[in-house]
């Protein structure tokens, strides 16, 4: 012990004598070197692109081309371009202009001279966009241009000497538009002209292009992984293997599959989808998609063929790839497709029904979020589900909305009601304020409802698959706490394309690079986004906590997108409104015909059906926000203007249906028609046609019918007036209200019935301001915090008296807002009705003549509150008034609905507007946005005369059920009707139930304020309304949507009055049966408001704050 001595013995293979010197390689020499192998630059010939391409053959011998160019604009399809004559053409020629279309007519023969080569494709490039079609019509996939995705694998029995023929369909726009220069979001130049350069047949050596991915992704590991990991460092080593063998071999064939066994060593055997295949956890999936915005800085035209060229794509790349997920959204997009190219349509449906091609997000389209009415929010899915179960048998479980501008606090309550659980989304990681804190976990409306929603970590929906996107799909994760896995959504987006061969050899090696090596995550493809989503769930089921977001889903940039473009938000409002009113009068006009026979009415379904589509694509998230090209707007002008025309058409038949007459006549007899569910009694004004006096009074008690009465009738109206106290000082006076407007702007406005001044002392209400409006880059999308230093308070250049009373006092104010710039704003009070409440109306003309400027209208207000509360889609949210943090001072700009409002418990002060969006309170100053002139990607947004209003309401007390109906009424004027009383059923639902009117009367809510009923219309399905996309229901079906506005649990009763329900249901929003209500029906005497006697039917609801209910009755 201790003693011994240990022998070891010595390797006989280990040189005595040192060979010579061995230094230490020089890191960043070595990884610089890598650049030269496939780099483009000096060295390009002694690299291995060259090796790529091993020959080619061109020009008229082997490829003729003829080409017709259909005038004016105009994008004919397949069958009717190929009608025309083609005329000759050659590669050099150029075309043109911006947005023409160019078909070519190719003859193809392979040369016996490349017919030998294994892998020949034809190339195609024009530095524009295209799709190739074979010589019968079907698509076979699309072009980029620029050097993507230019290639056609040539079929092998084209290799018999004979002349093939085929056809390509040229666009004369980028993927990206027309941009000029190199800003894709600068106005598009008309007259942009592209050179077809490239028009050639090429054998590929696939091994040399194998090598080119390995290389690339075995260099990628060098650089990004830990420079201090022997992974680093033994990827590097590799690729100085790779080149040094190379270079040994002469870059020869057998060289390059030399070079081939080497990266095998870092990537093991990436050459087919069994790379996927092997029992290792992965924790990363990848999933394909191409988002197709369904217009931006192209029109909707344009979309259509990008939609045939991205998605034949990717059914071509399914065939080659088995391991391509594919998913994409948007039902207009797949219905466009059915439309114009059946035969690419047919391809999808087989893809879907093998499980490749992923149907997703279940909407019309990917709308914008903020804006819509939560009716719109609610037939996205209606119209998108339905679309996908009629076409596919299926709906979609998981909503898919990645670039939208924010996500409304009601979204995960219509999800659930949509049949959805999942959501995904990334743009919240744009957001330049602050950081969102999560990547999966449970997203809370304002009812409690909650979906699960995942932020890919890779903070892009348009991800090129490379190393560092997989990488970072777990460097990124923020829930790694909760759970590490996560989706990596790949492919070429916003303008189409989807994913590309190249896309599916990178993550080929990279999962290769994970299963040989270790290190990066572990990427897995052949699953679907739901798939991905089934795992979350079932992980939740088996005990996995999720963090939780209550509330909306703010984004932090994009905030101009509530204002720009006011015209198109100003038309969604009216669309919004005019179909809300057609269902239910529709509705009530079909159900008459059950208790008079002699009447035919059809409830029009398919006009109906082409509205909803028409304004649920104007929603569309580069739409409606206004952050697209002039083109697009130019066509939402025309779409919103046949959809008006309809309307008009609609609401007209189906008054007539009911007995009322929209051509008014001196000898008609005038009734006002109310659409909302509570009862109205209103100063109207008449048309001036009849020859009547101006106004008169219009009253009910409840919904429905109002009488028109002459003002001198026993209802008290008090008077309204106007007087000038001093020079250029206005007074305006009725009964609840003293108003003082000095200079044109409201210095004073006083309660008087509570001795409370609302203006606070040396503040101006209704104050025009202007800011200078410079974002940091996204122009029409982006107003940034520093706008508001440059506030400019605007003057008023003449006041005058307008109206003196005594039924409305106004005074007309002109303001010059620059040389080319002005507006117009009326001032108004009405007389005040029977005590109601009443509110200060302000309606402006503009003159819009500006550059990069914002203009805003301002109402300090002697309110105190940390919170404001803003109308959203059903319900409210609030948002703090001060900048405590960075993520108060985010909310610099915010969207509201009809109404804001800052109240403190004994009162308050709501704002109304009948088509704006954009709204601010800091402290105690309530600012609402107008009008923005940005100059990019549409040139002359907003230019010219816009029409708009707002109003003051002032209410004793905190916010309540005032403020929601006000600005109901603010946007829903009364309607003027003749009513033509010979008509004795038109109006009379049964003598001894309901003694005078009518069954625009009989459904409305009792018991609950706060409840609003929202929505009339038919069952989808019915037999006398289906159009038989999905079967058939028997029976006639009455669908109500009732939400609370509050945000306060509530039981109330819905009345139906003497209609003969036969039964109710609690419904989804897809009108799918939920609960049995029946045993809820009770006897109701006939609500007083209605001003009716009798008794009558109605149901229990019960609703939870903020909850959507939608009830089903049979007729």
């Amino acid at each position: 012990m201790g003693g011994e001595t240990r022998v070891m013995p010595s390797s006989k293979d280990y040189p005595r004598l040192a060979a010579g010197p061995v230094g230490k390689e020089i890191h960043k020499i070595y990884a610089d070197r890598l650049r030269q192998f496939t780099d483009g630059g000096q060295y390009r010939a002694q690299g291995l692109l060259p090796k790529i391409t091993e020959a080619v053959a061109s020009g008229p011998e082997h490829i003729k081309l003829s080409v017709y160019s259909p005038p004016n604009l105009s994008r004919p399809l397949f069958e009717e371009a190929t009608k025309h004559a083609f005329k000759p053409t050659t590669v050099g020629a150029w075309f043109g202009p911006s947005w023409s279309t160019h078909w070519f007519k190719i003859h193809l023969t392979i040369p016996s001279s490349i017919a030998s080569h294994s892998h020949l494709e034809f190339v195609w490039d024009a530095n524009n966009e295209g799709l190739i079609y074979t010589e019968d019509g079907d698509t076979i996939h699309g072009l980029t241009g620029g050097g993507e995705r230019t290639e056609w694998i040539l079929p092998k029995s084209w290799r018999d000497r004979k002349e093939h023929t085929f056809y390509i369909e040229m666009a004369c726009n980028g993927m990206f538009g027309n941009a000029p220069g190199g800003d894709s979001i600068q106005p598009p130049d008309p007259n942009r002209y592209f050179q077809l350069h490239t028009a050639e047949i090429r054998a590929v050596n696939l091994e040399a292009r194998a090598l080119y991915f390995d290389f690339w992704e075995i260099g990628d590991a060098s650089r990004e992984f830990p420079s201090e990991s022997w992974e680093a460092h033994e990827a590097q080593q590799v690729c100085n293997r790779i080149m040094d063998t190379f270079i040994a071999g002469g870059g020869s064939k057998e060289s390059i599959i030399d070079c081939r066994k080497i990266a095998k060593e870092y990537l093991g055997n990436v050459n087919s989808h069994k790379v996927y295949g092997s029992d290792k956890k992965e924790i990363v999936t990848g999933i394909g998609y191409c988002h197709i915005d369904t217009c931006w800085l192209w029109p909707f035209a344009e979309t259509k063929r990008k939609v045939a060229r991205s998605w034949s794509s990717q059914c071509d790349l399914i065939d080659r790839y088995p391991e391509l997920r594919f998913c994409c959204s948007q039902a207009q997009q797949y219905k466009w497709l059915e439309q114009d190219y059946p035969s690419t349509f047919d391809r999808v449906k087989k893809k879907v029904k093998e499980g490749t091609f992923q149907p997703i997000g279940g909407s019309w389209v990917e709308h914008d979020t903020n804006l819509p009415g939560g009716e719109s929010l609610i037939r996205q899915f209606l119209y998108g589900q339905r679309y996908f179960e009629s076409k596919f048998g299926q709906r979609c479980r998981t909503f898919w909305l990645p670039d939208t501008f924010g996500y409304s606090t009601q979204l995960p309550q219509i999800c659930r009601l949509s049949g959805m659980t999942r959501f995904l989304t990334q743009k919240l990681s744009w957001n330049n304020i602050n950081n969102f804190p999560h990547t999966t976990f449970n997203w809370v409306a304002l009812d409690n409802s909650q979906v699960i929603c995942h932020m890919p970590p890779a903070e892009t929906y348009t991800a090129e698959a490379n190393f560092g996107d997989v990488k970072r799909s777990i460097t990124q994760h923020k829930s790694l706490d909760q759970d590490k896995t996560s989706l990596l959504v790949f492919g070429k987006g916003d303008g189409g394309g989807g994913p590309t061969y190249q896309h599916m050899e990178k993550l080929r090696r990279c999962r290769g690079i994970s299963d040989q090596v270790g290190l990066l995550p572990r990427i897995k493809l052949g699953d679907s986004a739901d798939d991905f989503f089934d795992r979350l769930e079932k992980k939740v089921e088996d005990g996995t906590e999720l963090v939780t977001w209550y509330g909306e889903l703010y984004f932090e940039l994009h905030r101009g997108t509530y204002t720009t473009q006011a015209n198109n938000k100003r038309n969604n409002r009216k669309a919004e409104i005019l179909l809300r009113d057609i269902e239910y009068i529709a509705t009530l006009a079909t159900i008459q015909t059950e208790y008079d026979e002699a009447k035919s009415y059809k409830y029009p379904k398919k006009d109906l059906d082409d509205m909803w589509e028409d304004v649920l694509l104007c929603q569309f998230h580069d739409c409606l926000p206004g952050s697209s090209i002039e083109m697009c707007y130019d066509d939402s002008d025309e779409i919103y203007a046949k959809v008006f025309k309809t309307g008009e058409r609609l609401l007209k038949d189906a008054l007539n249906a009911l007995g009322f007459d929209d051509d008014l006549g001196a000898d008609s007899k005038l009734v006002a028609l109310n659409t909302l569910p509570w009862p109205r009694t209103e100063i109207v004004k008449l048309p001036t046609t009849l020859g009547l006096s101006s106004y008169r009074l219009a009253h009910s008690t409840g919904p429905g019918i109002m009488d028109i009465r002459p003002l001198a009738s026993p209802y008290s109206v008090a008077t309204a007036s106007v007087k000038e106290i001093r020079p250029d000082v206005y007074e305006l006076r009725n009964s609840q209200y003293r108003v003082e407007v000095d200079n044109g702007v409201i210095t004073s406005l006083y309660d008087l019935s509570l001795g409370r001044e609302i203006v606070p002392k040396g503040k101006k209400a209704n104050q025009l301001v202007l800011f200078d409006d410079k974002p940091l880059y996204w122009q029409a999308w982006d107003v940034e915090v520093y706008h508001l230093n440059s506030r400019t308070e605007l003057h008023a250049s003449k006041t005058s008296i307008a109206e003196n009373g005594p039924h409305r006092a106004s005074i007309d104010v002109l303001t010059k807002i620059s040389e080319k710039s002005w507006i117009k704003t009326t001032i108004s009070l009405a007389a005040v009705v029977d005590n109601a409440s009443s509110y200060l109306e302000i309606e402006a003309e503009v003159e819009w003549q500006e550059t990069m400027k914002f203009l805003k209208v301002e109402f300090p207000v002697d309110i105190v509150n940390t919170q404001a509360s803003y109308e959203t889609q059903f319900g409210i949210v609030k948002r703090p008034t001060h900048y405590n943090t960075t993520w108060d001072m985010a909310k610099f700009e915010v969207c509201c609905h009809k109404w804001a409002d800052l109240s403190e418990h004994t009162y308050g002060v709501s704002i109304l507007n009948d088509c704006k969006y954009g709204f601010a309170v800091a402290g105690n100053v309530m600012r609402l946005s107008l009008l923005r002139a940005p100059k990019a990607p549409d040139g002359h947004a907003d230019m010219g005369r816009h029409g708009m209003k707002w109003a003051i309401f002032p209410h004793a007390g905190a916010l309540d059920e005032r403020t929601v109906r006000k600005a109901f009424e603010f946007n829903n004027p009364l309607r003027i009707v003749g009513h033509r009383s010979s008509s004795s059923s038109a109006l009379a639902l049964s003598q001894d139930v309901l003694s005078t009117p009518s069954i625009l009367s009989c459904l409305h809510i009792s018991g609950a304020p706060n409840l609003v009923l929202d929505t009339v219309k038919r069952g989808e399905d019915d037999a006398d309304v289906s159009r038989g996309e999905l079967p058939v229901k028997k029976g006639k079906n009455v669908i109500v949507r009732i939400y609370d506005s509050l945000g306060g649990k509530s039981e109330g009763v819905l009345h139906w009055g003497g209609l003969d329900v036969k039964g109710v249901w609690r419904v989804d929003a897809l009108e799918g049966d939920v609960e049995d209500l029946s045993a809820y029906i009770v006897d109701v005497e006939v609500d007083a408001e209605v001003g009716s006697k009798g008794r009558g039917k109605g149901v229990k609801v019960a609703v939870r704050a903020f909850e959507i209910l939608t009830v089903r009755l049979e007729i």
